[in-house]
């Protein structure tokens, strides 16, 4: 009853329980995964903060808390490393094109839902989305070890060392380019080159061998390649304290799941940290004050910066749209109640879009902190944005606190994600699963692990596409017979068919659609007919659809059969196929209209009339 613009406040009390309790929750999380994407854990909350409380007050689920995830996190985390190292490892000038990546992907959410999309979202295969989030699990496992080693490759400076000679060759290498953008590059006099080069520093030569030992060193690959040296370079306390933190998380759940065990072990492990002076490494600075716009997405705007990465950018719009419509399920689930799923998309679309503008990372509808406010009472859309005032009241009020927190404390953390992101149902049911989804789990698990998330995603999609064609194709043809009539194989109607016209008439039956997945078993039909078949009967009323492929398929067959002096009787067409045939004029032109029959009794008696059977031939 209580509504002031559109927001309900009869459930206020609740709501703002709810909302502190899922803000509580995401607190740590929004820290780590800010840090996890290599913008600082600033981004994180930034995004937190305003993806929550837009995607609330937007959104079409009004139990629904929004907020960085780890499946966006982590293709965040691809288009963040490939910009700042197209801009030689400077953040500074690499973020206003990562934002705009981020803003473009909130725009397309928003497009996606005024188009209607989000009723279609759960057609996308269960064995892409299961082999997808297991490799955000590993992803996100492997890449926080080295951290929680207390390991940062572009600090080896052994490690560092062996990239000298190519960044020596790359910042060369940008000394010609720029000399051939000035016009000033001459082949007989590099005079102008040599001054250049002699001017190149050992701090810029370290800089860029930093980019590129980080670069080697990021994903699943490079985790892997640099673990030995991690491990014997380990940093023990670093080690302690995110073991510290993923032992408190688990075990914490053992005793109450009232308070949240990750917000426990981050209280707990950095109040030791700070309070007994250790020498740790904390995270960095979160800035103090209220968040401001960042200009430069429209100031220094490049569409060159960007185009690299706009079908990232859809698929973190795609990614985001699963994500949360996926959680709107649990929530309904929860509640008894229904989201709409378009208008969710433009609430999400709405926040990620406003979290970019201010420094943000994008997010989506996050399950557990969904559930959590559920639990907590909250009902109505003034939870979600209640969990974005707290956040931003912590920011405003916590942010010197929060920037002691241990590095270590926030990679244990996202272990313990990594570990709980996988899709564990989905592995156990491996040796039941049918092969070709297994196969499309794999693969798609392997690339996005190993290779790249947008990429693998968009493989498994067309082979789980294919391979759900073929076996519609295989099902339409195991019901279609392509065989001369015989006793066993007759439609009802073709029981009393005369005997003596059975050498000189072959009656062809379709059932299901024609389309490119049967059009190779329709074409098998010439082989199949006797020799003495002077009439092909087609008959087509349990065909409801035909597309290009099995017209033209059609085509060819009939222009072979009126070719050696066959005649064609098509019996019941449908409307769809005879419109078909009609857009290419087989019908009238190669089917002439008296060949055409609304049933088959009308087709016995023309060939009764027509047809001259010889008594003397035996079938």
């Amino acid at each position: 009853m209580k509504k002031i613009f559109k927001l309900d406040f009869s459930n206020f009390k609740g709501d703002m329980l709810g909302g502190i309790t899922a803000g509580i929750v995401a607190l740590p999380l929004a820290l780590a995964f800010g840090v996890s994407s290599g913008l600082g854990p600033s981004a994180g909350l930034y995004g937190a903060i305003f993806v929550g409380f837009f995607a609330a007050l937007f959104g079409g689920t009004n139990t629904q808390i929004s907020g960085p995830t780890a499946p966006m996190t982590a293709v965040s985390m691809v288009v963040i490393a490939g910009i700042i190292a197209a801009f030689d490892g400077d953040v500074t000038n690499a973020l206003p094109a990562i934002l705009t990546i981020f803003l473009l992907a909130g725009l397309m959410q928003i497009g996606l839902g005024l188009i209607g999309l989000g009723k279609y979202i759960k057609y996308i295969p269960y064995p892409v989305v299961s082999g997808f989030m297991t490799a955000i699990g590993v992803i996100i496992l492997l890449t926080q070890i080295l951290p929680s080693l207390g390991y940062y490759p572009k600090e080896d400076v052994e490690y560092v060392n062996q990239f000298k000679p190519h960044a020596e060759e790359i910042i060369l290498d940008n000394i010609l380019k720029d000399e051939m953008d000035e016009g000033i590059l001459v082949l007989e006099d590099f005079k102008e080159t040599i001054d250049r080069a002699e001017n190149i520093t050992s701090a810029q030569v370290l800089k860029e061998s930093q980019t590129l030992a980080s670069k080697e060193a990021s994903g699943v690959l490079g985790a892997i390649k640099v673990m030995p040296r991690a491990i014997k370079n380990i940093v023990w306390l670093e080690f302690l304290l995110a073991l510290g933190t993923i032992i408190i998380i688990y075990g914490f759940k053992r005793i109450t799941k009232v308070v949240p065990s990750t917000l426990v072990a981050l209280i707990v492990m950095s109040g030791i940290a700070y309070g007994f002076g250790l020498d740790y490494r904390p995270i960095e600075k979160i800035p103090s004050g209220l968040p401001l716009p960042n200009f430069k997405i429209f100031t220094e705007f490049r569409l060159s910066s960007i185009s690299p990465y706009i079908f990232t950018a859809l698929t973190l719009a795609l990614l985001g749209a699963i994500d949360s419509l996926l959680t709107s399920v649990v929530a309904d689930n929860m509640t008894k109640t229904k989201h709409k799923p378009n208008k969710e998309l433009i609430g999400q679309g709405i926040g990620n879009s406003v979290a970019a503008i201010f420094g943000g990372i994008p997010g989506a509808g996050a399950t557990i902190r969904t559930v959590v406010n559920i639990n907590g009472g909250g009902k109505t859309k003034l939870s979600g944005m209640m969990a974005g005032v707290l956040l931003m009241i912590v920011l405003l009020a916590l942010g010197p606190i929060a920037s002691q927190i241990p590095a270590a404390v926030l990679a244990g953390i996202l272990i313990t994600v990594g570990i709980g992101v996988m899709d564990y149902k989905g592995l156990k049911a491996i040796p039941y699963m049918p092969r070709p989804e297994v196969i499309i789990m794999i693969v798609v698990l392997v690339l996005s692990s190993v290779w790249n998330l947008v990429f693998a995603v968009g493989i498994g999609l067309v082979i789980a596409s294919l391979m759900f064609m073929k076996q519609i194709g295989d099902l339409t043809a195991d019901s279609s017979n392509i065989k001369a009539i015989s006793k066993e194989d007759d439609w009802p109607d073709e029981i009393d068919f005369p005997e003596n016209f059975k050498c000189k008439v072959f009656i062809k039956h379709i059932a299901g659609p024609l389309f490119f997945g049967s059009t190779s078993e329709f074409q098998q039909l010439i082989r199949q007919i006797p020799h003495e078949a002077s009439v092909i009967i087609i008959r087509m009323g349990k065909m409801p659809y035909m597309d290009q492929s099995g017209l033209y398929a059609m085509e060819d067959i009939l222009v072979e059969l009126v070719k050696n002096g066959k005649k064609i009787l098509l019996v019941d067409t449908m409307e769809q196929p005879r419109y078909m045939l009609e857009r290419i004029d087989i019908i009238p032109d190669l089917i002439p209209e008296e060949h055409l029959f609304d049933n088959f009794q009308d087709c016995v008696r023309w060939v009764s009339k027509n047809v001259k059977v010889d008594d003397a031939i035996v079938c």
